[in-house]
């Protein structure tokens, strides 16, 4: 404020102060602990002094129109410089308060001859006084939200750069994965053709099942290169939720072998979304599900839809350990594991699986959420939009 110049606004009040008191000179006077700033001023060149010799600073504390018809006989003012030295007569001001009650100066006019004054032009001094504060505030608010722009745009380009990084982070680490991925699967193919393997059903469809998750995982893979390329936006079609499941219980049928885990799954619908990304959120929900188990406890987990709003909610529920008092959010925050306080062997994992279904389902525009079961378990909702929402929304 000190350092801009008057500018039009406050030039132009100064000015009518002048005239509304008929006097040669006038200024906008802003005050600090040790000078008295003029940021305008009228019939004379605005200039810098100390706050002793300063008239506004000895009448600073007064928080009302002051009026001084001759300054020489004013026992506050009679020894100041500007009237002992200068000659000032006749001074008036009023105070420039903020809207937080804070005094920043004050608007005074003055002459070298006596004055007296009107009840209208101490009421016009005092009007002119706060349009200089309105001024004063409105060139704050200006500045910081100029601060605040800089900010968001240094943000954005900052964000820009993180985004160009990741997405070559990520196709680095697509490339790295395909190579192995390719091998796996072209040796997959390769059994399928061994007179031992072709012979022996079990065999055949065990490798059969290899070369199907491969398959996958390679579509996985580029699915989620595209999903870093355009910036998090989820590709939307009408996919069929049993299928994404099945996919995924396909996938995970080693693990339910070994935990002996009984399954239901009920209707699911169709719905628009990213098959790839809610392939994701299913493996994760499910083998989450099927993982954290009670010792010598077959996992008993049941999948089902039904309609709320215009979204349909999605919960999985198990009958596991569930997850400690208080954690029932944060364990959507990555790396926040739900048994950090649970008895037994660390699980693998590294605490990033339920925040990614966090972030593929907001990016859908929809919600997650997970609840406690009173017999023990948990019941892990999602919801998504029955119908194509109007614009993409990007994950958090």
């Amino acid at each position: 404020m000190l350092d801009a110049p008057a500018g039009n606004e406050l030039q132009a009040l100064s000015d009518l102060a002048a005239r509304v008191f008929d006097v040669p000179t006038a200024a906008i006077n802003v005050l600090t602990s040790t000078q008295q700033h003029q940021v305008a001023a009228t019939g004379f060149e605005a200039s810098v002094c100390d706050r002793d010799d300063s008239l506004c600073a000895r009448v600073a504390d007064v928080v009302e129109t002051v009026v001084v018809p001759d300054a020489r006989q004013n026992p506050l003012l009679a020894d100041s410089t500007f009237v002992r030295d200068v000659g000032v007569r006749f001074y008036a001001s009023a105070p420039l308060v903020t809207p937080d009650g804070v005094t920043l100066g004050r608007l005074c006019v003055f002459d070298m001859q006596p004055r007296e004054t009107t009840d209208e032009q101490r009421d016009a001094l005092a009007f002119l006084a706060a349009r200089v504060t309105d001024v004063l505030e409105l060139r704050l608010r200006s500045r910081q939200l100029e601060e605040s722009l800089a900010e968001l745009t240094h943000a954005r380009d900052e964000l820009a750069r993180s985004n160009e990084a990741l997405w070559h982070f990520a196709s680095q680490v697509s490339h790295d994965l395909r190579n192995p991925l390719m091998a796996v699967r072209a040796n997959a193919e390769l059994l399928t053709g061994e007179p031992a393997i072709a012979d022996d059903p079990e065999l055949l469809a065990v490798v059969e099942r290899i070369t199907d998750a491969a398959r996958g995982m390679g579509r996985m893979i580029q699915e989620v290169l595209a999903h870093a390329k355009e910036g998090g936006r989820p590709q939307r079609d009408w996919l069929d939720l049993e299928e994404v499941v099945d996919r995924a219980l396909l996938d995970l049928s080693p693990l339910i072998r070994e935990t002996g885990a009984e399954i239901h799954v009920a209707d699911l619908p169709t719905l628009p979304g990213d098959g790839e990304l809610l392939y994701s959120v299913v493996l994760n929900l499910l083998s989450n599900a099927l993982k954290y188990t009670a010792p010598g406890v077959p996992p008993r987990v049941s999948l089902a839809a039904r309609l709320v709003g215009g979204s349909w909610r999605v919960t999985v529920t198990d009958n596991g350990i569930g997850v400690p008092p208080g954690l029932e959010e944060s364990v959507f925050l990555p790396y926040v594991r739900g048994d950090v306080d649970l008895d037994g062997p660390p699980r693998e994992g590294w605490g990033i699986g339920l925040a990614t279904v966090h972030r593929v389902v907001t990016a859908h525009g929809g919600r997650v959420g997970l609840a406690r079961r009173p017999g023990g378990g948990s019941e892990v909702w999602i919801e998504l939009p029955a119908r194509p929402v109007s614009a993409p929304q990007h994950a958090r």
